[in-house]
């Protein structure tokens, strides 16, 4: 039988990690498709995107088989380390196709590095604090994303993409320096040898884990819609570098405030159910309201986007508290099926967001994220709750 062991100074240096990881990070993530429009000189960018997340998927569905190869913390090294690679390069390499080639090799390595500190996150957690543990680590996180949107508009703004490759190769750099020396003893392998379908089917006699799968591809196709197609439809309908900042940094303060709070809620007194119903209908109503706001001011549509994160950030703690009360570490294999969702979510969503933007126009793709959203009401009404503290 698996034993849990809570390391608090391990918990202590990965939060230092993650807030370094989560700025690096969200330096580029909402300026992404802006510099593969200009790279690739089309509108098409979602293509970018779907190969990317395709690799991705056929990388993450195979975890297992590279933890038990090579061990966890390797993986995050490598992942990180092949950042600091591409990043060098961008810096030296006008926009062009090699530079579109290099961008979708940054979002391969970078989310595949999530993933990996998932897993070593995992190694030093225990189940009944999985709320407070989650919600601090992606407080963290986001506190991190929370400043990147604002500092690379401005630099952005002043010195181009140069600027913006140049901070993140900074701040990926100390990412690889103090992860060296906290994670170098958290290298466990995966003992078991399974075939992708031999997962599958321990998947499948989970109905609790399939329907907090479902939901979380529902978030995360709202995270795909939103950071490829809000920064473009802000820019088309005026708003400058400095006011996309502004407002994206209004829009994430949710993901600091409510994450902690919820999880030890969700721990202590409410298990998490309720609350991903609320946090769904909350995301549903809002972003369908974009679709209404037309030019708007700064002040409206920092307000909108505000109100769809703190649904947003309500799910992603409940649905990692959920989903980590129901694993232990050992499952290396069930938490690569469960970070499935997020290429799975990318590619369904530059599918679909394609259509709509050829025959209709790109605010229907925040119509589409509503309905989706609201999908998920169903498999959240049928997941049997966990228990709480009290």
């Amino acid at each position: 039988m698996h034993t849990e062991h809570l390391d608090e100074n391990k918990l202590r240096l990965t939060s230092f990690v993650t807030f370094l990881m989560g700025f690096a990070q969200a330096m580029l993530a909402y300026i992404l498709s802006s510099y593969f429009k200009l790279a690739s000189g089309t509108e098409s960018i979602g293509i970018f995107y779907g190969f990317s997340y395709i690799v991705f998927l056929l990388i993450v569905l195979n975890l297992h088989k590279l933890v038990r190869w090579w061990g966890k913390a390797s993986i995050f090294y490598f992942s990180l380390l092949a950042k600091i690679v591409i990043l060098t390069l961008l810096i030296f390499v006008d926009p062009s196709k090699m530079a579109v080639f290099l961008m979708m090799l940054y979002i391969i390595f970078g989310s595949l590095e999530w993933v990996a500190l998932d897993t070593i996150v995992e190694s030093f957690s225990v189940d009944r604090m999985s709320g407070r543990i989650r919600g601090l680590h992606l407080t963290i996180v986001n506190a991190g994303f929370l400043f990147g949107p604002f500092v690379s508009t401005f630099i952005l703004g002043k010195m181009d993409f140069y600027g913006v490759f140049v901070m993140a190769l900074v701040f990926n750099c100390f990412v690889f320096i103090f992860s060296l020396i906290g994670f170098r003893h958290v290298n466990h392998k995966f003992e078991q040898k399974l075939k992708i379908a031999d997962v599958l089917r321990k998947i499948v006699v989970r109905k609790n884990i399939l329907r907090i799968y479902y939901i979380s591809l529902v978030l995360d196709f709202f995270y795909a819609l939103m950071t490829i197609y809000t920064p473009i439809y802000l820019k088309d309908l005026g708003y400058s570098w400095e006011q996309i900042g502004v407002i994206f940094t209004i829009m994430l303060l949710p993901f600091v405030v409510v994450q902690y709070p919820m999880g030890r809620l969700a721990d202590k007194r409410t298990g998490e159910k309720e609350f991903i119903i609320l946090s769904l209908l909350v995301m549903a109503a809002s972003t369908i309201a974009i679709y209404f706001i037309g030019t708007g001011t700064v002040f409206l549509w920092a307000l909108v986007l505000f109100v769809t994160r703190i649904g947003a950030a309500l799910l992603e703690i409940l649905r990692d508290s959920y989903f980590f009360k129901k694993i232990d570490a050992a499952d290396v294999d069930i938490i690569g099926f469960f970070r499935t969702s997020v290429p799975v979510a990318y590619i369904a969503a530059t599918l679909f967001s394609a259509l709509i933007v050829f025959f209709l126009s790109m605010r229907y793709a925040f119509i589409l994220s509503g309905l989706v959203t609201l999908s998920a009401l169903y498999p959240a009404f049928k997941l049997r709750d966990n228990k709480a503290e009290k």
